[in-house]
């Protein structure tokens, strides 16, 4: 081969890379290689690809059983979602996986998307070191090669770019691949907007990796509703010990140098709580959801324990515009066991505060004319005077007898605050049973925002503030006078005898919760300030 001919058959000066319109002469051996490359993408990774080792410089791509695991699930599935631990070598397998696609199935379009251009760039320079790698009878050849895109001469092309609502807007995409999927910003909406066309196809094949960032994004609802078959995707988990090399003694030492914390988010796929949340993260991992029982009002109202005759139950209520952004909600609670039980749960965005009054009404008729509590503000007023005026529905809260116009509960700073402070000491107590999935999601999402609590951004926080409402009714008189139950007491002893636990020698102390705590005796009772409504700093959350 002469000096000419020979840059003739490379791309650009890339002695790694074929140029397009090249011909060449096949060996039998590499025919046979070929067939079988493009039968397996674990044989041809295995075999042609080689990777960036940080010890070793260039080598051998040497595929873990799970990554051949893996490839065969892309390949039998066209929706996939990954959740793996760090450096377990997803991002490397994809790459791999999407070069074969390309390679050996032409006028295919692949398309990498990350948070960040830059990050999905990268990706694309994976894929090039993958390919300059390669033997020359494996590649079809390059038509077009740069930093955000790669064209094949069997008219199959890789391309890369940042999560967007119209990054493959208008595209015909063969294979979509969203890697770190949880960190994407706005991701429910990017996916609202770019399912149209991955699932106009009937072949386009979609893979989404990530690890656990939290509770509430997209991510999170694609995987749940995947491991309970409630979508097409297919889930694929790596766990650390799947990668060799991690046994115990490496877990033990990771942990001695990060923390336990640490160690759960990046190598435990366990998906904690978005942020600072109000409740504490190994009491958000308790939670469990559970499949509800009967689904009414259109799939609206989920029932997770039917009413019991002899059961007293306790309905609160939050109130939106109805316009499909928030929602207006109510928690229906039986109170008549220990824990109290999350008995029903209605949820829906439509909704007129108008109309809403019967579809409370209705209900609480039936969980045996349940005691109702509807947050008053803003849209509030107009569900109390329906219940009260229009249905006069006689079990409803009332902050004051005396002016019927106080029906309900008006959240302001305080009482905001004490129902934050109750419900974390109610559901860290483990005082109520949490069975709706939701209702576990915006607790995992309620998170210090400024002096208070709210809904981290892009999520709901309406189911969470019917707990907030809850809670706040529960520690009050009222609650005491309705069960024989004091709650805030019960709480209040338990706190203090874990205290006790600790400090019995010195006979006090003094938690910084409460005025007064005084040891009249050491050995036998407390001595408490009792008026805990009027202590802010009981009741400041953070």
């Amino acid at each position: 081969m002469t000096i000419n001919s020979y840059y003739k058959d490379i791309y650009k000066g890339n002695i790694g890379v074929k140029s397009d319109g090249i011909t060449q002469e096949w060996t039998a051996h590499q025919v046979t290689e070929y067939a079988k490359c493009m039968k397996d993408p674990s044989y041809f990774a295995i075999t042609y690809c080689k990777v960036i080792s940080l010890d070793r410089g260039l080598v051998p791509f040497k595929l873990y059983p799970y990554q051949e695991t893996m490839f065969k699930t892309f390949s039998e599935n066209r929706f996939n979602i990954v959740l793996a631990c760090r450096q377990s070598g997803k991002s490397i397998s994809s790459v791999a996986y999407l070069l074969w696609y390309a390679l050996f199935t032409p006028e295919k379009t692949v398309v990498i998307l990350a948070n960040k251009g830059a990050t999905s760039r990268e990706m694309l320079g994976r894929v090039t070191l993958m390919l300059e790698n390669l033997p020359f009878f494996l590649q079809p050849g390059c038509k077009a090669l740069n930093k955000g895109s790669i064209e094949f001469s069997n008219n199959s092309r890789v391309l890369a770019a940042a999560t967007s609502g119209s990054s493959i807007r208008g595209m015909s995409v063969n294979l979509l691949y969203l890697d770190e999927f949880a960190f994407v910003d706005k991701a429910a909406e990017f996916y609202t907007s770019t399912y149209p066309v991955i699932s106009s196809g009937k072949d386009t094949k979609v893979i989404i990796t990530s690890t656990a960032n939290g509770i509430g994004n997209m991510f999170y609802n694609l995987w749940e509703g995947a491991i309970q078959t409630t979508n097409q995707y297919k889930p694929f988990r790596v766990d650390w010990w799947d990668v060799p090399g991690r046994d115990q003694i490496w877990k033990d030492q990771t942990i001695a140098n990060t923390s336990q914390l640490q160690f759960d988010q990046e190598f435990g796929n366990t998906f904690f709580g978005t942020g600072d949340t109000l409740i504490s993260s190994h009491i958000l991992l308790e939670q469990k959801a559970s499949a509800p029982v009967e689904r009414l009002e259109s799939g609206q109202l989920l029932v997770y324990h039917p009413v019991e005759k002899s059961h007293q139950y306790i309905m609160t209520v939050d109130v939106a515009k109805g316009r499909g952004q928030d929602y207006s909600t109510f928690n229906v609670i039986d109170i008549s066991t220990q824990p109290f039980k999350q008995a029903a749960v209605y949820r829906c965005n439509t909704i007129s505060p108008i109309l809403f009054p019967n579809i409370i009404y209705k209900y609480a008729k039936v969980y045996n004319e349940a005691y109702v509590i509807v947050e008053s503000n803003d849209q509030g007023g107009v569900v109390t005077n329906g219940l009260h005026n229009d249905l006069e529905y006689e079990n409803l809260h009332m902050e004051s007898v005396i002016k019927a116009d106080r029906i309900g509960v008006e959240m302001t700073r305080k009482s905001k605050r004490i129902g934050c402070s109750a419900i974390k000491d109610i559901v860290e107590n483990r005082k109520l049973q949490i069975s709706d999935a939701n209702t576990i999601i915006e607790m995992s999402t309620f998170v210090a925002r400024g002096l208070s609590y709210e809904a981290s951004e892009g999520n709901h926080d309406d189911l969470m503030m019917n707990l907030v409402l809850f809670a706040y009714f529960a520690v009050g008189s009222g609650f005491a006078q309705m069960t024989d139950i004091n709650l805030k007491e019960m709480m209040f002893a338990q706190r203090m005898k874990e205290i006790e636990d600790d400090v019995v020698p010195f006979g006090f102390a003094d938690d910084g919760l409460i005025d007064v705590i005084e040891a009249i005796d050491p050995k036998s009772h407390w001595q408490v300030n009792k008026d805990w409504d009027n202590d802010d700093r009981f009741y400041n959350s953070n």
